[in-house]
């Protein structure tokens, strides 16, 4: 179990363990099929100083801020390490916003230093707002040679200059990072060093991390749930961290499988892709080898019922574990709803997913399923030191979630106001609706403002309806709102569920229809969708692939009238 009781600091603790475990593999960086980069600890540990020996010879001080907007690499963690050593509050960006959105990001937070991809940078440098950076120190990576990098550096520039480790407290603010904000008011969440430790101490009590093992970093190591998982935590227990520069499907299971992978971090969005892939290779079995693999399943789901045993599962279902590299015993799912089939299936495989909850302004994860025994109804109990309260709940018990604990952020980023609203006497007010049962484990049933109340005195939750829709053929996605929430009414009456169907094409729609319609006749009646209307352009999303649903009710009422755009469904 991780215990840092005599660190202060991220970087001081990250820095010893590279001394620590100096000869093991600290980061791998792969594309395609090709290795593009191996660094032992030792070797990392070189890197990184040499990195914020940079920036101090370049005169950033302890304390500011150092902004990444890169893509999964070897880079990215070689900035973020030598950062936190010379003392920076790191502020990591999603490198899949527009340079619009990165710029608006950047000149909320004012970093000293910016650290970025060459394309990313060159679009940056079109837009009329980049002359807000001119102040600041820009180092782009992989730049062509000859390019014009304006006032920017190149990341790959020799520099010599001495470098000391800064110290920090655990009380000052480790990292910034933004839970919205790329228009309308940023709200940049100020997490502390003391907010990170304490959740990596306690995500130790709770599961088997092996030095030996070896971390698939998947998701942009600026969301929070890789940030932790994919970054922090493996670098902690002197792990190894695999990057996979291209992300295309048919190249994830080759590295899975070249570099054993045992622990990843995914959203909701990926399982159930892994989950499609595994069952089609099931259904292409002949008969009898389905009838035996269902045999098998059976023995494996009583031999775990208790608690997780991989070694067991991937020797009574080795050909299946191999579909996933042959190694994995463990997925942590966070960062939107997981649905109980797909934990279940893969809980039956012998690939437990524990399944977290978590918000960006509490560091990564609040509650989590510890697997003794495996539940796939809710998201867990509070982690160690954590609280979890229901506010204002009703005759259900359902009600507003709060929390309180060592991981709950500072506030916003100069925003007081905002901050106010969600931090009271210690407790951060989640705007997420649940209830917990008899065990302490909390189960989520919707957003507070996306929720209607029948005729009959029924609440019904859009998102717990939304399964119900999930891979139907003809449609690329479908989202379900209250249709007050997307076009506001002051009043209570006149609510309805809409769905809203982005179709693969104008010529799937009629068959999609059909589908969606018999499968909402399946509800009960209360849960029952009144219209629908289609949309032609993607869902807008966060870097965890989670629908943006304030976003994309604001862009539909933008566009559309409500009393003209919904049809009956």
């Amino acid at each position: 179990m991780l215990n840092f009781a005599r660190l202060d600091s991220l970087g001081e603790i990250l820095h010893d363990a590279l001394f620590t475990f100096k000869s093991n593999v600290a980061l791998i960086e792969a594309n395609r099929h090709r290795e593009t980069a191996r660094y032992t600890f030792a070797e990392l540990r070189h890197v990184a100083e040499g990195f914020a020996g940079r920036l101090q010879a370049a005169g950033f001080e302890p304390g500011e801020r150092l902004a990444i907007v890169m893509q999964n690499q070897s880079k990215w963690v070689i900035s973020g390490l030598g950062g936190l050593f010379a003392g920076a509050v790191l502020v990591p960006i999603d490198y899949k916003l527009t340079a619009a959105e990165q710029l608006t990001l950047l000149a909320h937070c004012k970093p000293a230093a910016l650290v970025v991809e060459y394309p990313t940078w060159r679009q940056m440098l079109q837009h009329e707002t980049a002359a807000a950076l001119e102040n600041t120190l820009v180092l782009v990576s992989e730049a062509p040679d000859g390019a014009d990098l304006g006032p920017a550096r190149r990341w790959e520039d020799p520099v010599r200059s001495g470098f000391s480790l800064s110290q920090r407290r655990r009380t000052d603010v480790a990292c910034i990072v933004y839970t919205s904000g790329t228009s309308g008011r940023p709200k940049g969440c100020m997490l502390t060093h003391d907010n990170y430790i304490r959740q990596a101490e306690s995500l130790s009590q709770i599961f088997w991390y092996r030095e030996e093992d070896n971390f698939f970093s998947i998701l942009p190591t600026n969301h929070a749930i890789d940030f932790m998982c994919g970054f922090i935590v493996p670098l902690m227990l002197g792990s190894t961290i695999v990057h996979q520069r291209t992300l295309r499907p048919q190249y994830l299971v080759s590295t899975m499988k070249r570099y054993q992978i045992s622990v990843m971090a995914l959203v909701p969005m990926l399982l159930k892709a892994f989950e499609k892939k595994l069952r089609e290779g099931i259904d292409e079995l002949p008969a009898w080898k389905r009838t035996l693999v269902d045999s098998l399943v059976s023995v494996n789901r009583f031999a775990t019922r208790r608690e997780p045993n991989p070694e067991l599962s991937r020797l009574l279902l080795g050909p299946i574990h191999d579909k996933l590299g042959g190694h994995l015993r463990l997925l942590f799912v966070g960062g939107a709803f997981v649905e109980r089939n797909t934990a279940e299936f893969f809980y039956q495989l012998g690939i437990p997913v524990a399944i977290g909850y978590g918000l960006t302004e509490a560091g990564t994860v609040l509650t989590v399923n510890d697997l003794k025994p495996f539940r796939g109804d809710t998201v867990g109990a509070a982690v160690p030191g954590t609280k979890v309260e229901i506010r204002n709940a009703n005759d259900q018990g359902i009600g507003e979630v709060w929390v309180k604990g060592p991981t709950v952020m500072q506030g916003y980023l100069d925003e007081p106001e905002l901050t106010g609203d969600v931090l009271i006497d210690g407790w951060l007010r989640t705007g997420d609706l649940g209830e917990l049962d008899a065990a302490g484990h909390l189960k989520l049933v919707g957003r507070q403002k996306n929720m209607i109340v029948t005729e009959g005195g029924k609440n019904v939750y859009p998102e717990d309806i939304e399964s119900a829709f999930d891979d139907v053929s003809g449609c690329e996605e479908v989202c379900v709102f209250a249709a007050n929430y997307v076009w506001p009414r002051q009043t209570m009456l006149g609510e309805e569920l809409l769905l809203v169907v982005r179709p693969k094409s104008d010529g799937d729609l009629e068959q999609a229809l059909l589908e969606l319609r018999a499968r909402n006749r399946r509800l009960v009646d209360f849960k029952r969708v009144k219209s629908y209307l289609t949309w032609s352009e993607a869902f807008p999303r966060t870097a965890s692939m989670k629908v943006k649903r304030q976003v994309l009710a604001e862009q539909l009422r933008e566009a559309l009238e409500r009393e003209t755009g919904l049809l009956p469904l």
